[in-house]
Order: structure tokens, then sequence, then C-alpha cells
């Protein structure tokens, strides 16, 4: 039986973790700004009467120490899934301001975190500032706010430019286009037509999810220092090279980025070095480079190396989705087997 939605006159949480969006003009260039409900407040009613109509009512929560979304850790991901497990039965949605920069990394640990979320979890933050002129602000905070309040959105997403993604499916693309973010391995979840904030049906998790939400808030902390790397081959790599990584004895997983379908170097030594770190329990997992398509490890003779290595698929998950599930996983007491079939196994919609 499907949870029933929250009440409508409950109103949506707004979060402040910092970023580009809440930044003001100094004379040293842009820093983290204060008053930031006011602030908000103030960009809102200035938006064109279409776009700022009829925007639900918010209460707004501001971290003390605002992030700067390009040191965020692992630690800021558990925070922040912690204050939503808090609070989200009192709210009808939850909005979260965040830095562009690692948007996407915080929007796929949520999706793990917070799995069978009864209600609508929508990230969003800004190319420019409050305040600056043709500022994309306060129209990525109203879309996301009307998301928010919509309740046949039962997931962690991302509202961006006029566009709503699944959070486990979305890359930032672009370092100064308004439409930063994108979804390729996977259809947007809704976008804004006109005025309205339009959500496509069948594409959501909503007729996946029975029950109570199934929230996993494991600690992060001890995974927060390099726990978990994210290597990316290049020509001539070397065993040595590798091994200085996943030889490592604090590290405990690594995610590989691998050429085309799932090929990488018939080099014995190289094939070594995967295996023993599989063998000592370490948790590796493999996707492509290319940003389109999933990996097949086994189709060329060079990706079978890895199958034989212990290196699990990823499938055609983006490297945020796979490195914040690895670290998701690896943060529980699972036996070895346990992790390896929650890995390739879809969670949130992060895979096929």
């Amino acid at each position: 039986m499907t949870v029933p939605a929250p009440p409508p006159h409950r109103p949506l949480l707004v979060i402040y973790t910092g970023g580009t969006l809440g930044m003001q003009a100094t004379p040293r260039g842009l820093a983290p700004g204060g008053n930031i409900a006011e602030r908000l407040e103030r960009a809102l009613r200035q938006l064109p009467a279409g776009l700022g109509a009829g925007l639900p009512a918010y209460r707004l929560l501001a971290f003390d120490a605002p992030i700067d979304s390009s040191a965020a850790t692992p630690r800021d991901w558990s925070r922040l899934a912690g204050v939503i497990a808090a609070r989200y039965r009192d709210h009808a949605g939850i909005v979260v301001l965040h830095g562009t920069d690692t948007l996407a990394w915080s929007a796929a640990s949520l999706a793990y975190q917070l799995q069978g979320i009864d209600r609508p979890v929508v990230l969003t933050g800004a190319m420019q500032p409050l305040e600056a002129v043709g500022s994309d602000a306060a129209e990525n905070v109203a879309l996301a706010l009307h998301y928010a309040a919509n309740p046949a959105l039962q997931e962690v997403a991302i509202a961006f430019g006029g566009r709503l993604l699944r959070g486990v499916r979305a890359r930032k693309w672009h370092t100064q286009d308004a439409a930063a973010f994108t979804s390729p391995n996977y259809p947007l979840l809704g976008e804004r037509v006109g005025s309205d904030a339009v959500l496509y049906p069948g594409r959501g998790l909503e007729r996946q999810q029975r029950g109570a939400p199934r929230f996993e808030l494991p600690d992060y902390a001890p995974l927060a220092d390099g726990g978990v790397a994210r290597i990316v081959l290049w020509p001539g790599i070397s065993a040595r090279q590798l091994a200085a990584w996943l030889e490592d004895q604090h590290l405990k997983g690594a995610l590989l980025e691998v050429w085309g379908g799932g090929n990488l170097p018939e080099d014995p030594a190289l094939l070594g070095v995967l295996a023993q770190a599989s063998g000592e329990g370490k948790l590796l997992a493999a996707i492509s480079q290319c940003p389109h398509g999933a990996i097949s490890p086994g189709d060329y003779a060079a990706g079978q190396g890895l199958r034989d290595a212990g290196v699990l698929s990823g499938d055609a998950m983006t490297a945020e989705a796979a490195l914040t599930k690895l670290v998701h996983l690896l943060a529980q007491p699972l036996a070895d087997a346990e992790r390896r079939r929650r890995f390739l196994t879809p969670l949130a919609g992060e895979r096929w």
C-alpha cells in the first residue's frame, strides 16, 4: 500500500547549506552572505508574475557555517541526510539550496540514505548570486519549490535551469551555462513548460516504493578522509601506479573509470593488483569514461580481466552515483558478499 501524501497545509522546508546562490560581492570577490531568509524572500517577490505566482509556503533552515560545496565531504552528506530525516514528517517536501560544484554528489548520496522517501527532496542552486543582474537563483528556487510541493514526486531530484532530473542520475556538465546539469542515461523527470512545473508520468520512483521509508543513515565519517578513491585510467598507467592507490591501508573501495564498454590494458601485473585488492575485501567497481552508455565487461577480451579480478560493473551509472554508493555500502556493517549484491541491485533508480 502506498504511503499517503503529507497533508497539503504543511509547509515546505528549505535548507540553506551554502553555495553561489547566497554569496554577495565584496572587494575581494564573492563571499558567503548573511540574511539569507530576507534576501531569498525579496528575490522571489521580484520574479515575473508567471514564475513567482502561487509559490508554496516554506520555512527556512540555514546552516550556521555554510558549506563550500567544492570542499564538501561524506561527513556533509551524512549531516544533511540526518537533518532531513529528523524533520521531513513535519513538511510536505524539502528543498536543499546547495553549491553547484558537488550538488550532484550530495543528491546521489541523499538518494541512498533516504531510500523510499515518500515526498519530494529537491536540490537546487545557482550559477549566479541572488542579487546579480540576470541571476538564475530565484527562478531555480521557485522551480524547486513548485516541484517540492507536488506529492507525486517521491524521490531525491535536482531542479535546475527549467528541468527536473533524478538526483542519482545527474551530473554537472557546464561551468557557466544556466542549464548546467544533465542526465546522460535517464530521461528528465519533468520540465518547466511556460509557468508550469510539469512532472512527466511514469518516470518517477513512486510506483516502486511501498510501505514506510527505508532510511539508511550510517556514519560516513570513517570514510570521509579518502576511504574510497576515484581512479581514472589513462594510456600508459602502470601496475605500480595503480598499486599506490589500492594498497593504501586506509582505502576500503575504489571506482575505476575504464575505456569504452569496459576495457583496460591486458597487463597481467595491472590485473594482479586489482585481483589482490578485491581478494583483500576492498570493494571495486568500474564505469565507462564515456558519459553515455553502459559498460559490459567481457564483450571484448580487453575487458575480461575486470570480471576475473572481481571488479563489479557499474552499468550506466554516473561517477557521482557509483562512488557515493560505494561509500554508502562500505559505511554499513555488511558482509562482503552482501555489499557486492547491493551494489549490483538498483537501490534508488541509479542503474537499470
